[in-house]
C-alpha cells in the first residue's frame, strides 16, 4: 500500500534494555521492510536523493526491497555508500533524505534509514554483504589516509574502488574513530563497525593501527620516504569544550569525549 502510516521500529522493552548495553533497536523483519518499502511513491522527481549527502539512488533500492530483491538493493546502495549498516543506524536521515520525502509533507516519510539498515543487516546475516565491483585497473599510485573515522573510511573505500593503493593509518588500536570511541554500544554495536571496516579491507584497503602520524611517521616521510603520492588527513573534531569552572580539572572528572573513549572499547567501564 502506498502512503499509510510508517512502520515502527521494533526495540527492546524498556524493562529489559535498562539492564544491558545491547543495541536498543532490533531492526525490521523482512515482512516489515517490504511493507515499509511499499509506502514509497516512486516520485518522478526523487527529492530524497537530493537530501542524501552521497546521492544514493534511494527510490531504486527501496523498489528492490518492495520486490524482496534484497541483494539487488544492497548493490544499489553500495554504489555510493561503503558503510550502509552504520549509516542506516546513525546517519541523521530525519534532517536529510527523510526530511524532504514527499510523504512527510502531510504524514510520515518513508523510513529510508531503517530500510538501509535492514538491507545491510540482512545481507550480513546471510553472508552476502560483499558486493563485487567491476575490475578497475590498478593505478600503481599509493595514497595515505590519516585517521580512521567515517570521513577517512569513506575516502579509503572510494579510492580503492578507483584503483589506488590505499593505506589507512589509525592512532588507536582499532579503526573507526567516533564510530568506535564516541557512540555507545547500545546505539551502534562495535562488531558491526568492525565488520563494515573489513568490507573495505576486501576492497584492498590496508589498515595500520597504533600508528601516530607526526611521531611514527611524519607527513614528509610518507611522501618522500614511503612512496605515497597523496595524503588525505581526517583527524576528526573530537576536542572537547570546557566550561572553565572550578573543579573541572580534578581527578575523576572527565569530559564526555574521554568518558566515551574509556567506556566504548569493549562495553565495560575503563575508569580507574
Amino acid at each position: 500500500m502506498r502512503g499509510g502510516m510508517r512502520n515502527p521500529m521494533p526495540e527492546q522493552p524498556a524493562d529489559v534494555r535498562n539492564k544491558n548495553f545491547e543495541e536498543v533497536t532490533l531492526g525490521y523483519t523482512p515482512e516489515i521492510a517490504v511493507d515499509e518499502a511499499q509506502r514509497c511513491l516512486n516520485c518522478k522527481v526523487p527529492r530524497c536523493m537530493t537530501g542524501c549527502p552521497v546521492n544514493i539512488d534511494i527510490p531504486q533500492f527501496i523498489h528492490a526491497v518492495s520486490e524482496k530483491k534484497f541483494d539487488e538493493a544492497l548493490s544499489i546502495i553500495k554504489q555510493k555508500s561503503n558503510l550502509p549498516a552504520i549509516c542506516g543506524r546513525v546517519c541523521p536521515q530525519e534532517n536529510q533524505c527523510e526530511k524532504v520525502c514527499v510523504l512527510g509533507i502531510k504524514g510520515e516519510p518513508v523510513a529510508i534509514g531503517r530500510l538501509e539498515r535492514f538491507v545491510a543487516d540482512h545481507a550480513r546475516a546471510a553472508g552476502k554483504d560483499v558486493v563485487k565491483f567491476a575490475d578497475v585497473p590498478k593505478k600503481g599510485i599509493k595514497v595515505a589516509v590519516v585517521g580512521g573515522g567515517p570521513s577517512c573510511l569513506t575516502c579509503a573505500g572510494d579510492l580503492a574502488k578507483m584503483g589506488y593503493d590505499v593505506t589507512l593509518f589509525e592512532a588507536l588500536h582499532k579503526a573507526g574513530g567516533v564510530l568506535m570511541y564516541g557512540i555507545p554500544e547500545f546505539r551502534l554495536p562495535k562488531d558491526i563497525v568492525q565488520h563494515e571496516i573489513q568490507q573495505l579491507v576486501s576492497l584492498g584497503v590496508h589498515i595500520m593501527t597504533d600508528v601516530v602520524i607526526g611521531r611514527t611517521f611524519t607527513l614528509h616521510e610518507l611522501l618522500n620516504e614511503e612512496g605515497f603520492k597523496a595524503i588525505y588527513v581526517g583527524t576528526g573534531a573530537g576536542l572537547p569544550h570546557f566550561l572553565h569552572i572550578p573543579g573541572e580539572n580534578l581527578n575523576a572528572v572527565y569530559s564526555a569525549n574521554e568518558f566515551l573513549t574509556r567506556v566504548n572499547p569493549d562495553g565495560r567501564f575503563q575508569i580507574p
